[in-house]
């Protein structure tokens, strides 16, 4: 995933651009680059890593336009380099941004060689720049060169592009990667996430799949895939530019994780009348096809896909109804069966999951009826995929590593199992044990908060270990899953997580006094079968960190530290115990002085296959 910020303008963009790539850095930070025009030229300028080393080379050699695009990079084809970065050029004439992968791209390069054409990078996009300025040869106006480059391209894309040659447009299109346009007074902008242009703009028209637009300072022209002119929605964006701002703390991360009192009651706001849950929350529809669901089918990749693990026990357990999960790169290649009537319910952070948009596409021409998406930006691709969606309301997560977006996926998960499962087994008085427990969230993460000086000291055990196991039985396995997810994506210590009953089937053979095992122990009905896994690895040396629920008493054990977390009821207790693992990932990290909002390698989506 990459980072594309434009501008057409009465004024100088560059400070725009730059400002939005600053925004957009969780996307991609291998690289950053610019490209403007200014007296009828192009010029340049790229840099090898973060966005700041780009700011650096244009404070001592300034450039300026009044149309310009940028990009920031996350390396898909070819390392990360200079010479990889966008904006790609092609013989001083065009630039162009692009996030996606062109998959025919190795044809294309053959052909152009051939036509003569000489190749400065590793990267597919070069393909494209090439193609538009062979268009032009015969085609001069930059809209219809990128129409006819597009009917080349076979992949994903989401692309800028600038000519010299008619320095007053700014051309963009889409195709499996997303991108919007703002809309101002005399200027319009394009990025990837409205984010990026909160400082400029609140208004905003959101690409649909195939869309080609020219943009020019007082006018926006879009056409539909299939050529015909279209006018496209205007949305009023809620978020405030200071929605993406770290505040007094260190790091995003840090941050999201605090926001998660507040992002859960937004998460409730609204869906309940006198206590009770509406089925419309989730659609117009959704009382009707809710009524003719017989089963769910999630599909969801990283820690998306835990929230549904989490899930699919409390759909069995609670509402007794059948529930499949499969991460969504799997399902779409093994011809999978689904069966009639049931609920397709897709989860993402971005909406703009590339297996997860390819999965839910499958499962419809397998003849899927019905599709719910749970999603944290709306005009997603996947809430304009789905029959209903759940939007989380999560607000802006910056931090690779998912925090609140997870733990607002789990309460909108459970607000599914409610309103499901009231057709099946779940009782009006189980129901309304549950809905009072999701309202108790926000204070009960609040009280969990306090221990992070607690944990931030446990962390210090942390600093020259290689190798991590986390442990957890029923809903805490998932849970379990995540913490290890969450210290390996920040701290790149090697975790594993497994359920504890697991233990005596091969990991038990990794045990020693230098790995640490980290275990989730709330009250519930399989906590004696946990305290013999404890004890199974303490009588091995091990060294055992356990987040247990405070009520219980345990007897002293010196290989075993005990962090006591507030009593909490089972049905949410795996939304609780997640946070004591977030704090703990964070502050091993910062021992570790690993980049914890940009750790490497990783983007916050992953919007190519």
């Amino acid at each position: 995933m990459c980072g594309i910020v434009g501008a057409v303008a009465q004024r100088n963009v560059v400070p725009i651009l730059i400002e939005g790539l600053k925004r957009l850095e969780y996307r991609g930070y291998d690289s950053a680059g610019l490209a403007v025009i200014e007296d009828n030229t192009l010029y340049r300028k790229r840099a090898l890593g973060k966005v700041k080393g780009l700011e650096a080379m244009i404070a001592e050699d300034a450039i300026q336009g009044f149309i310009g695009i940028a990009h920031t990079r996350w390396a898909t084809h070819g390392k990360p380099s200079t010479a990889n970065a966008h904006p790609h050029i092609c013989r001083e004439k065009v630039a162009v941004v692009h996030n996606g992968i062109i998959e025919n791209h190795e044809q294309l390069r053959s052909q152009q060689k051939s036509d003569g054409y000489e190749f400065t990078s590793e990267t597919d996009t070069e393909v494209i720049v090439n193609e538009i300025y062979s268009q032009m040869e015969t085609t001069p106006d930059l809209l219809d060169a990128v129409k006819a480059t597009i009917k080349k391209l076979e992949g994903a894309y989401a692309l800028g592009v600038i000519s010299y040659t008619q320095p007053n447009k700014l051309i963009v299109c889409r195709k499996g990667s997303p991108l919007v346009i703002g809309i101002g007074i005399g200027e319009h902008f394009i990025a990837s996430d409205v984010a990026a242009l909160l400082p400029v703009t609140q208004r905003f028209i959101f690409l649909e799949d195939g869309d080609i637009a020219e943009l020019t300072i007082d006018s926006v022209v879009i056409f539909d895939k299939d050529g015909n002119r279209v006018e496209r929605p205007v949305k009023e964006s809620q978020l405030k530019a200071d929605a993406v701002e770290k505040g007094t703390y260190r790091h995003y991360m840090l941050k999201e994780i605090y926001d998660q009192p507040w992002a859960i009651s937004e998460t409730l706001e609204g869906r309940f009348i006198d206590n009770r849950l509406q089925d419309n929350a989730f659609g117009h529809n959704a009382p009707e096809i809710f009524n003719q669901v017989k089963a769910i089918q999630i599909l969801a990749c990283g820690t998306s896909y835990h929230a549904g693990l989490v899930a699919k026990y409390w759909f069995e357990k609670l509402a007794r109804v059948p529930c499949n999960i499969e991460v969504a790169s799997e399902f779409r290649y093994r011809k999978p069966v689904i069966a009639p009537d049931t609920l397709v319910v897709t989860i993402s952070q971005s909406g703009e999951t590339a297996d997860t948009l390819a999965a839910l596409q499958e499962a419809k021409k397998l003849g899927a009826k019905y599709s719910l998406a749970i999603c944290n930006v709306p005009e997603s691709s996947l809430i304009r995929e789905s029959d209903l969606v759940m939007m989380t309301r999560a607000g802006p997560e910056i931090g690779v590593a998912s925090t609140k977006a997870f733990t607002t996926q789990l309460v909108t998960l459970m607000l599914l199992v409610i309103a499901i499962g009231r057709r099946f087994s779940l009782s009006e008085v189980l129901e309304n044990k549950i809905a009072s427990q999701l309202f108790s969230l926000p204070g009960k993460i609040e009280e969990v908060l306090k221990l992070d000086d607690v944990i931030n000291v446990l962390a210090e055990q942390f600093a020259e270990k290689q190798h991590a196991l986390f442990l957890g039985r029923g809903t805490h396995y998932p849970i379990a899953m995540e913490g290890a997810l969450k210290l390996k994506e920040i701290s790149y210590i090697h975790a594993e997580a497994y359920p504890a009953g697991e233990l005596k089937h091969g990991p038990l053979a990794l045990i020693d006094a230098e790995m640490p095992v980290i275990t989730v122990a709330p009250n519930n009905s399989l906590l004696d079968k946990l305290k013999s896994n404890i004890q199974e690895v303490s009588a091995r040396g091990g060294q055992l960190i356990v987040f247990m629920d405070e009520s219980l008493v345990t007897q002293p054990d010196a290989n075993v530290q005990i962090v006591k977390i507030p009593s909490v009821d089972n049905e949410i207790s795996p939304i609780i115990y997640t946070i004591p693992l977030q704090l703990l990932s964070y502050h091993v990290a910062v021992l570790k002085g690993t980049d914890v909002d940009q750790p490497r390698n990783l983007a916050k989506s992953v919007t190519v296959e």
